[in-house]
């Protein structure tokens, strides 16, 4: 018996030595050490053993199990190393080789713009003010001296939402108003409002339906022309560069006199003449002027004791100017080849 044992072991070496893998492992374990299996149905022979020869034989037989047993366990070990290994080696990793680019996003151009100017004139005092889109007649219009009749209401140029009284603001000067009423006549006031505005104008590559506005106003006691010259060269100077001269010329609106149109000396010939200034050496940047009196007095500011001046720029018109685009349609469009564009004259 003890012969046939040792023949088992010899046999189960044997075919252990051509396995390649877990699989075929599995398959003789079970072939072996099944209830079925040739070492179990040694333990058949027992029943013809005497007391001695059993214990004898059962010491064998469970010798030759823990023997079969460690021969198995071993080998799966080595083979399931075995396949780790070539895993690793077919799954590494050549850190020497370049990463893979992954492309970012930029800063929106017309946010940049907006920010800019929102961190100048908050470092002199102002503070960023927001009101509604959708807004009322007497806001938008009547009380900033632009009455009934005007051209500026014409359905033709706004967009009603409701009779003539509720439509989308065509300028964000009804924010200047709120904030104004809110002072009661008594509190100076340094504000910006940047926002989006409608019109209804015919989409091209200088007029869009829809648009960014920033304007300011300052409201307070002895103020006069030269404090909006002084505020609107820092601006300019800021957007366009130290060397950026500006002037004023004289212009007409109806919530402000006397209304001024502001100039930039041209920062592409410098004066000389060319494409983008036409010619003059100036470029034409917003309009501005003092308070209208009759707007003063709406919003329960005594005109002879409070003065005060605003100033309102196009977003689309400085980002275009600064960045050298030619179609407002640019700002609003979805073509990533666009906005690629934006990302090289951000970090230029």
């Amino acid at each position: 018996m003890e012969e046939k044992m040792n023949n088992l072991i010899l046999e189960i070496k044997e075919k252990l030595q051509s396995v390649e893998d877990l699989k075929t492992l599995n398959e003789i374990r079970t072939e072996y050490l099944s209830k079925k299996g040739p070492i179990n149905e040694l333990s058949g022979h027992m029943k013809d053993l005497s007391i001695e020869e059993k214990k004898e034989f059962g010491k064998l037989l469970n010798n030759m199990k823990m023997e079969v047993n460690e021969m198995f366990d071993s080998l799966k070990v080595k083979l399931e190393t075995d396949a780790l290994n070539k895993k690793l080696e077919s799954e590494k990793i050549d850190i020497s080789l370049p990463s893979v680019k992954i492309p970012v996003g930029a800063p929106n151009i017309l946010e940049k713009i907006v920010e800019e100017i929102e961190e100048l004139l908050m470092s002199m005092g102002y503070d960023v003010v927001d009101g509604p889109e959708i807004e009322e007649d007497k806001f938008n219009f009547e009380m900033l001296n632009i009455p009934k009749g005007h051209p500026a209401r014409d359905a033709q140029d706004t967009f009603y939402i409701k009779d003539e009284e509720i439509l989308l603001r065509s300028q964000t000067s009804p924010v200047q108003i709120r904030t104004m009423l809110k002072g009661n006549g008594q509190k100076p006031i340094r504000m910006i409002c940047p926002g989006k505005t409608y019109r209804r104008d015919d989409d091209d590559a200088t007029h869009s339906h829809q648009f960014m506005q920033i304007e300011g106003l300052l409201v307070d006691k002895n103020i006069s022309l030269s404090d909006l010259k002084g505020t609107f060269d820092v601006i300019a100077k800021k957007l366009f560069g130290e060397d950026c001269q500006t002037r004023f010329r004289p212009s007409y609106y109806q919530f402000t006199e006397p209304s001024v149109e502001t100039d930039i000396s041209c920062f592409k010939c410098h004066g000389e003449g060319c494409n983008i200034c036409k010619n003059t050496g100036w470029i034409t940047v917003s309009g501005a002027g003092m308070v209208h009196p009759n707007v003063l007095r709406n919003c329960g500011y005594d005109p002879k004791e409070w003065s005060g001046f605003a100033f309102g720029f196009g977003a689309e018109r400085l980002a275009m100017l600064k960045y050298g685009i030619n179609d407002i349609r640019t700002f609003y469009a979805t073509d990533l080849r666009e906005l690629k564009t934006f990302d090289r004259k951000d970090n230029d």
